[in-house]
């Protein structure tokens, strides 16, 4: 038989399944792109956060993920939004701040002489501990479960084991009768390792 063209990379797609659905569980995390959006409707402002797994079996997930998607409108995935403080001394504001701090503080942890400043854009490059919980939810009448990050934690406690478990989380009318792998909807591009421009936010 003769070589075809394109076999390396049909043995590597053939390698990895793009639709495979990251585990739950604890991994190093390295921050791609960071963006402030402000808060509609009377909502909070969210920073929205773009990274990929760093280290271990599914280090590059996500960007292979994306490169293996063949759909037109194909989206980068590994996304996650914070909320921010209102600042209004409601309890719920007050949770709100706790996660918030979560964050920073994960991030002064996990990268030495970095101090949170009020300037999110710092972000970029960082490392960090993500925690990934199972959600269930339903979609064009279907329920699906899906991956998606429950909270940060510092890089030593996802290396040595120690961070806390994500819990499940069920939205939409989830039932958990007949529900089926899935993955979690987003709304970013792939951007790679090397590239220094802004987000196409």
């Amino acid at each position: 038989m003769n070589k075809f063209n394109g076999y390396e990379d049909a043995k590597k797609s053939a390698q990895y399944s793009g639709s495979a659905k990251l585990p739950k569980g604890g991994y190093v995390a390295k921050i791609l792109g960071v963006k402030l959006e402000e808060g509609k409707n009377g909502n909070s402002d969210q920073i929205v956060v773009q990274f990929d797994i760093t280290e271990g079996e599914y280090a590059g997930f996500f960007k292979k993920q994306y490169d293996n998607n063949t759909s037109d409108d194909k989206k980068f995935k590994g996304v996650t939004r914070i909320w921010c403080p209102k600042d209004d001394g409601t309890e719920q504001d007050g949770w709100t701040k706790t996660a918030f701090a979560r964050w920073t503080s994960s991030l002064e942890e996990s990268n030495s002489g970095y101090a949170w400043d009020w300037d999110e854009k710092k972000w970029k490059n960082k490392v960090i501990g993500l925690v990934f919980r199972e959600t269930g939810t339903v979609i064009e009448g279907k329920e699906v479960v899906y991956t998606e990050v429950d909270h940060p934690e510092p890089v030593a406690k996802i290396k040595d084991g120690t961070f806390k478990e994500g819990k499940f989380k069920a939205r939409n009318g989830w039932t958990g009768n007949g529900a089926k792998t899935e993955d979690g909807p987003t709304d970013f591009m792939s951007v790679s390792d090397d590239v220094n421009e802004e987000l196409p936010f």
